[in-house]
């Protein structure tokens, strides 16, 4: 039952932070639109929907590889009480992530320095496959920019972290991109109003205190198990 509602924590997560997307992808959209060759704009729906795949097999992968190895850790070394407080810190990370999306407190900024390193490794690979010339050339695409980083991702994989196996990490991960794809198909131009909609204080906030509130019970949750 706690593994079904951390899938489903990570698919909040993904809709939720639709304000942290548009403000990490603007640029992202932008650049993807000008990829589409003019005589193919007609067909940018299979475009998004190419780039978005991409996006979310990515962010299987990286599903799949940390909630392996933070079961095989578990099983060797940290057992039960390693996984407690690994459901501590995705609570944590739940709160810190609805202090961001409702602009109270930007900790979490500090975090996406992390993958710095490897973006700037990954991020020119991506420029081997624009202009497009062919809607299955942004599903690559699509894959290399899921490793953006980003703090939003960041706080989905610390569910897939207590998932307890790589198919469950990287169904996590899976439904937590699956979240996020209103917003990127709103940033590709499909549905305006409903970025607009996205990026209304009011929703960023009640967004926010929705998943403060769901680190608050995840706190709970793990400290009833120490």
């Amino acid at each position: 039952m706690t593994t079904q509602l951390d899938a489903w924590a990570a698919l909040l997560i993904g809709f939720l932070g639709a304000g942290h997307c548009i403000a990490m992808c603007g640029g992202v959209a932008a650049a993807f639109s000008m990829a589409i060759p003019t005589t193919q704009r007609r067909w940018q729906w299979l475009y998004l929907l190419s780039y978005n795949a991409g996006r979310i097999v990515s962010y299987s992968l990286a599903g799949a590889l940390v909630g392996g190895v933070f079961a095989s850790l578990a099983d060797v070394s940290l057992g039960k009480q390693g996984l407690v407080f690994l459901r501590l810190l995705a609570g944590v990370m739940t709160i810190l992530l609805g202090l961001y999306l409702a602009r109270w407190w930007f900790v979490l900024l500090k975090l996406e320095k992390l993958g710095n390193g490897l973006w700037r490794h990954l991020k020119p690979l991506a420029g081997r496959f624009v202009p497009f010339r062919h809607p299955v050339a942004a599903l690559p695409f699509g894959m290399i920019w899921g490793w953006l980083p980003c703090g939003l991702v960041y706080s989905a994989l610390t569910w897939s972290a207590v998932s307890g196996g790589a198919m469950e990490g990287a169904r996590v991960m899976a439904l937590f991109g699956l979240g996020t794809l209103p917003t990127l198909l709103a940033l590709g131009g499909l549905a305006g109003q409903l970025r607009h909609w996205l990026n209304h204080p009011g929703f960023r906030q009640s967004s926010g205190i929705l998943l403060i509130c769901y680190g608050l019970f995840t706190l709970y949750q793990a400290f009833s198990l120490l």
